[in-house]
């Protein structure tokens, strides 16, 4: 049985990769952890903008964060260990580890990642697309003998 999706119509040719992404983009979303905010943060020029990703990921270390862009997916992992030398009477701040994928697209590139305050922030910048117009020559059918 084949599936049907809107990214099947005839007219749209080509755009297999776009329901790829949708796909690997739906299996991403996680339990919630970390939150995050994406928002826009303004036009470095007249051809790009500039977009940032906040992850509150209080009580990581630099050293315990990883962000890296592998096939268009922008991957930020989190692990923390355990201190074993702590003796805890209550425990209500646990340990814990964290991936947290989102997928790019064409055009956006991965700037900066700083961590401040218990606050990720990751730059992207969008650059526009070259528009491209093409005239395309009708040539003549050679007749068949």
């Amino acid at each position: 049985m084949s599936r049907l999706s809107l990214l099947s119509n005839p007219m749209l040719l080509g755009f297999e990769e776009i329901e790829r992404l949708i796909d690997r983009a739906n299996k991403g979303t996680g339990d919630g952890y970390p939150p995050y905010n994406i928002e826009r943060v303004g036009q470095s020029d007249g051809s790009s903008e500039t977009l940032r990703i906040t992850l509150a990921v209080a009580g990581f270390k630099r050293e315990e964060l990883d962000v890296s862009v592998e096939d268009k997916q922008l991957t930020v992992r989190g692990k923390q260990e355990d201190d074993q030398t702590r003796e805890y009477l209550y425990r209500g701040i646990a340990a814990r580890q964290f991936t947290r994928t989102f997928v790019l697209a064409d055009g956006i590139e991965v700037t900066s990642a700083d961590l401040n305050n218990g606050l990720l922030a990751i730059d992207l910048q969008r650059h526009e697309p070259q528009r491209l117009i093409r005239k395309i020559d009708i040539g003549q059918a050679k007749k068949s003998r």
